[in-house]
């Protein structure tokens, strides 16, 4: 009896034989994929950051420009005729102007006097006067001193690409300029020009140069440059807007166009700013950036 329980007919036991092989196969290759996975794995990690060395000089400056790296600042003579990567960087250069350099050298672009090099796309106005003292140009690159007093000055570079900065006595008017006229500022360039002029847009017209820090990371020392002259401001009528119309303007945020709304749906219209000095949302401050724009 115990014979004929554990009896197995022999198309089961085919089949068993047949399943504990899969089984078996398996395992082997689950545990050969593992073991390749580990060896693997030291690949496939993130790589740790490796510390930027300086590039020899023969190496070719294309191939250093690609590294990101975080060097000091120094100062020494240098001539922007001459100089290598390795120099202009240590100066505090960054790697995109570096390229700019080269590349205006590779084209036959020479700079003959110091002021020259303070047209060199997106150098600021501080970073040029502390560079300026350290700045040697070559006597057999130099412009003649009579072509400097005598003669009216020519530019070969005043492009969109490398415009002609304007001097400090020279400013600019806010709401009457242009891309063009934004990049001859010492600091400005296409993308803050663009972001001048947007930003300008969306408040309805610039009433003071100072607006101007309300745009992230504009360089201060730009600022100086900028006048507004005679402002006229596009108003907005704050009984007409809707919540997403008001909250559009820079000035006024989603929590301020709301309690607008309620205002107007629990007492009526606005009558004047003062109104707004009820609301818990509108600060001395905040009235007071609003008032060249809004209308009753």
């Amino acid at each position: 009896m115990l014979r004929d329980f554990f009896y197995i007919r022999r198309s089961d036991r085919h089949a068993i034989l047949f399943l504990l092989t899969v089984i078996t196969i398996s395992l082997l290759v689950i545990m050969l994929t593992e073991g390749r996975s580990d060896e693997l794995a030291p690949n496939t990690q993130k790589p740790t950051p490796i510390t930027q060395h300086p590039t020899p000089k023969n190496q070719h400056p294309a191939r250093y420009y690609r590294q990101e790296t975080s060097v000091v600042a120094e100062r020494f003579p240098f001539d922007p005729n001459t100089a290598d990567s390795v120099q202009l960087l240590r100066l505090g250069l960054r790697p995109w102007q570096v390229r700019n350099i080269y590349r205006y050298r590779a084209k036959g672009g020479v700079y003959r006097k110091k002021e020259d090099f303070a047209r060199l796309y997106g150098l600021s106005v501080r970073e040029y006067r502390e560079l300026e003292p350290y700045i040697r140009i070559s006597p057999d690159l130099a412009t003649p001193a009579a072509t400097l007093v005598g003669e009216a000055e020519h530019y070969e570079r005043d492009t969109l690409k490398y415009p002609v900065k304007v001097e400090v006595a020279q400013s600019v008017n806010l709401n009457t300029t242009d891309t063009l006229l934004l990049r001859k500022v010492p600091g400005i360039g296409e993308a803050f020009a663009r972001r001048i002029l947007g930003y300008g847009q969306r408040l309805g017209g610039y009433v003071s140069p100072q607006q101007l820090l309300e745009i992230e990371d504009f360089p201060q020392e730009a600022i100086p440059y900028f006048v507004v002259t005679e402002p006229h401001t596009k108003k907005i009528n704050l009984n007409k807007l809707t919540l997403n119309q008001l909250q559009r303007h820079p000035y006024i945020s989603f929590y301020q166009a709301k309690a607008i709304t309620e205002y107007r749906r629990l007492r009526g219209p606005l009558h004047s700013l003062d109104d707004l000095k009820l609301l818990k949302d509108f600060p001395p401050e905040a009235i007071r950036r609003l008032k060249p724009y809004v209308e009753f």
